[in-house]
């Protein structure tokens, strides 16, 4: 700071002496807390005011994938297909009317149970079920004629011993759709044990596919026991995600949908991977592709924003068709 000169520190110091005077002239006439007041105004001007977000892109699903989930041929879809896969893993050959019992029961209890949702519209109605209450007098009498075919099939074809069987399942499944449509609900007690829906429709689900192999094929059932155990946490997870992307009151315990599509893709292959070790081929490849679908599932959730709900919604289905690689392998 030597090199100033005398004459330069004399211009500076005049200049602060005017610059003070200034500021003091200001303050008596309160210019500068109208200033203040007006730069904080500025500053809390938001920002949407001043930038333009630019439109996400939104996928649509294709028309036959938007048939295939509002007509409730998914459900239907996803249950022969797992089943033909458990029996091709236990060597099972499945007589013909097994898959389309299957299919027939899934699809009206499906189409019924969206129509019936629709009727009372205690939850918030989706796509799929104001389609089918538009066109219920379409799919009332298609399904009760299914109905009608799947138990002509059973009684013609199905033997007494898995008659009995397969009653039990029937009358869980059936109690179960009465209670969650039934008018009034019985009051049960503030300390009981609440089981998830999500896990009671997977179970039943995965139940019904798996008790044709199983009770075929008796000699096979603790090496088809890591394949059902597969099945049951897969679709437990897809019941799970699209409970959690159709709510619109999302509780955090429901939010972790990549979290455990992640932990049930990991389990399922390391599962995998033991039973490959076991020289258990065919069940370590369903595995594989029960992993397969547990990790689609996590990468829909993840871009799930740029998927529109139809869309998201059939693929969550259309990703567990997986087994499909193994009905296609000899």
């Amino acid at each position: 700071m030597g090199f100033w000169s005398n004459s330069a520190r004399a211009k500076t110091a005049a200049a602060g002496q005017r610059s003070s005077l200034a500021c003091s002239v200001l303050r008596g006439s309160g210019c500068v807390g109208r200033a203040r007041r007006n730069f904080r105004t500025i500053m809390e001007v938001p920002v949407t005011a001043t930038f333009s977000v630019e439109p996400r892109v939104v996928i649509h699903a294709p028309a036959l994938l938007r048939i295939w989930h509002l007509a409730s041929l998914d459900a239907p879809t996803v249950a022969v297909v797992w089943t033909l896969a458990l029996a091709r893993v236990a060597g099972v050959r499945m007589p013909f009317w097994v898959p389309a019992v299957i299919a027939l029961a899934a699809w009206c209890c499906y189409v019924f149970d969206r129509i019936l949702d629709a009727r009372s519209a205690r939850s918030p109605l989706r796509t799929r079920h104001h389609f089918h209450w538009r066109y219920r007098r379409i799919f009332i009498p298609a399904a009760l004629g299914a109905a009608i075919t799947a138990v002509a099939l059973v009684l013609h074809s199905m033997p007494v011993v898995a008659k009995e069987r397969n009653s039990v399942l029937a009358v869980a499944a059936i109690a179960y759709f009465t209670t969650v449509h039934s008018p009034w609900r019985p009051r049960m007690s503030r300390f009981r044990v609440r089981m998830p829906k999500e896990f009671l429709v997977g179970l039943l689900f995965t139940l019904a596919c798996v008790a044709p192999v199983w009770f075929r094929a008796p000699a096979y059932r603790v090496e088809l026991l890591p394949a059902v155990l597969g099945f049951i946490a897969l679709a437990w997870l897809n019941c799970h995600a699209i409970e959690s992307w159709e709510s619109e009151t999302l509780l955090p315990e429901m939010a972790k949908v990549f979290v455990a599509a992640l932990v049930v893709c990991a389990v399922t292959m390391l599962a995998a991977v033991w039973v490959a070790s076991c020289h258990q081929p065919r069940v370590a490849l369903l595995l594989a592709l029960s992993a397969t679908s547990a990790a689609a599932l996590a990468v829909l959730d993840r871009g799930r924003s740029y998927l529109d709900p139809i869309a998201l919604r059939a693929a969550a289905d259309f990703v567990l068709l997986t087994p499909v690689v193994m009905l296609a392998c000899k």
